[in-house]
């Protein structure tokens, strides 16, 4: 199989289904790790035997004709925040150096017990608070598209992983946009699941309340297929269907988009429009007063930041990236007082947007307003960090924040993505929508 290296993974397990061995398929992915120049900012650390284990199981099992599902013996990348038995553990930030947990998390025993190999742990933003993937403290990946770039994050590896060629799909995690952001700057799918769809057990916490695992990859299949398997089901994967409508809210998610998203956002639509599906726009004022509550209130993320790592950080000074850990301590201005209540508003914000997705139709927007930001400038300017970091995740945080599903489809513009928004647990609504864009937007 020649195209190895961009085939999907489920590309990958229909070709190991008609013979491909999938040591080879292993010892291939683990050369090229090997030979790239950016590995070592792509890959925390490599998992060399135990993925040469899974693949020899998955050659015996393909052997006895008894494969385990759709990816038995597929090679994927795993965000270092979740924890791997045996295997240091470290969330992007020195805070958690020597870390070494004793037990796969759940979301990685699923995903082993559907025979998915693991080729290591990659790089992300330091604890997962940054939306831009700019980790001066462990490594920066570059951006597969455009290397001057960031390449968002904060599971900024795992996007990288799969964009280069060097893990057939990878497992991040999503708390404001970490799964959605990477995967729209590398012209990847990515699926933010519902929060609990998907056990955080033995992944490092951000935020308890909005933290939940998901897939970056190549195809809205292999999305399908990785989500079922990382929730110990059977993979079911619903069948292309495009909509009759698609809801624009025109506020909020429309405001300072760069020119070069704005252009290619308006394409996307034309061609979603000429496939047949109306467009239908009005207002989602759910999006402002969520908003407003997370600046107000600080939206329960910030102090759940705070509680988690607040004592950890104020014992160990100048461990992190100051833009990092002044977003941490700024958790500290909201007690938990002030999370219940905006707990509650968001409660009642989820209610009322579910009801005008029922009524209006599932929500198309940019995945994120801006490109992917220079890292030159990233690193010179404070003021920008910050700016660019908190517009990049505006769009996607909404629904963390409103306890929403979502899926991110690349376009024909690199490093712009269209995102969907649909109610909780309808990630098979999304994936159906998802697989019938998918040729539209690629054009």
């Amino acid at each position: 199989m020649d195209d190895w290296q961009t085939a999907g993974a489920a590309a990958l397990g229909r070709a190991i289904e008609a013979g491909l061995d999938p040591r080879e398929l292993t010892e291939r992915f683990l050369a090229a790790i090997a030979a790239d120049p950016d590995a070592s900012l792509i890959y925390a650390r490599t998992t060399p035997d135990r993925a040469r284990a899974e693949a020899a199981a998955a050659h015996q099992r393909q052997q006895q004709s008894g494969r385990l599902g759709p990816l038995d013996g597929v090679p994927i990348s795993w965000k270092d925040n979740v924890d791997m038995a045996g295997v240091a553990t470290e969330a992007g930030s020195r805070l958690l150096a020597g870390r070494i947990p004793q037990a796969d998390a759940p979301a990685l025993s699923h995903a082993t017990a559907a025979g998915l190999v693991c080729l290591g742990k990659t790089h992300m933003s330091e604890l997962a608070f940054s939306g831009l993937g700019f980790n001066p403290m462990t490594a920066t990946p570059p951006n597969a598209i455009d290397r001057r770039r960031v390449p968002g994050g904060s599971s900024s590896g795992a996007g990288v992983s799969v964009a280069k060629g060097l893990a057939a799909a990878g497992i991040g995690s999503d708390t404001g946009g970490s799964v959605r952001i990477p995967a729209a700057w590398n012209d990847l799918v990515g699926l933010k699941t519902t929060i609990g769809a998907i056990s955080c057990d033995g992944i490092v916490p951000l935020s308890t309340t909005f933290d939940t695992p998901g897939p970056l990859c190549r195809t809205v299949e292999d999305a399908g297929l990785i989500f079922a398997a990382l929730r110990g089901e059977t993979p079911s994967i619903p069948a292309p269907s495009l909509p009759a409508t698609l809801f624009l809210a025109e506020n909020h998610v429309m405001a300072d988009m760069d020119p070069e998203v704005a252009s290619a956002f308006d394409a996307a639509l034309g061609r979603i429009a000429d496939a047949g599906v109306a467009i239908t726009r009005g207002q989602a004022p759910e999006f402002d007063e969520s908003a407003d509550v997370l600046t107000s209130h600080g939206g329960v993320i910030l102090t759940d930041a705070w509680e988690e790592w607040g004592e950890v950080i104020e014992a160990n000074p100048d461990t992190m990236y100051h833009q990092i850990e002044q977003r941490f301590r700024g958790g500290a201005a909201f007690p938990r007082t002030m999370a219940d209540h905006a707990s509650a508003v968001q409660t009642r914000l989820s209610t009322s947007i579910q009801a005008r997705i029922a009524q209006e139709g599932v929500i198309i927007m940019s995945s994120s307003p801006i490109l992917p930001p220079l890292v030159s400038r990233l690193a010179a300017d404070n003021d920008y960090y910050t700016k660019r970091n908190l517009l990049g995740l505006r769009n996607t945080r909404q629904a963390n924040l409103l306890g929403l599903s979502a899926l991110t489809l690349p376009t024909e513009t690199p490093m712009v993505g269209i995102m969907l928004v649909a109610g909780a647990h309808q990630e098979q609504t999304l994936l159906a929508i998802g697989q019938a864009l998918e040729p539209v937007l690629r054009g």
